[in-house]
């Protein structure tokens, strides 16, 4: 049942990416509107290969990887369509 509800989510789920600039004009990618986020961060940080947390409900990434966020979203079930990149 759990994986059902899990599923349903992904689908649903209204997913921002958006790149901000932090602390001595660092860009970092800012990944808003995931429920188990924590996770997902995890395995995106191995898969593009840097550093990050997830923080506050919102996944952060060191660098820009909007693209690349995307992408790895939609590889791991998230509906293209709800994913927003700005």
């Amino acid at each position: 049942m759990d994986e059902f509800v899990k599923e349903l989510d992904r689908e649903h789920a209204k997913i921002i990416i958006a790149k901000d600039i932090r602390k001595y004009n660092k860009p970092v990618t800012v990944i808003s509107g995931l429920q188990d986020g924590k996770e997902i961060a995890k395995k995106m940080k191995g898969k593009i290969g840097t550093g990050g947390t997830f923080k506050d409900g919102q996944i952060i990434l060191q660098g820009d990887h909007r693209q690349a966020a995307k992408d790895l979203l939609v590889y791991m079930g998230f509906s293209e369509d709800s994913i927003e990149v700005m």
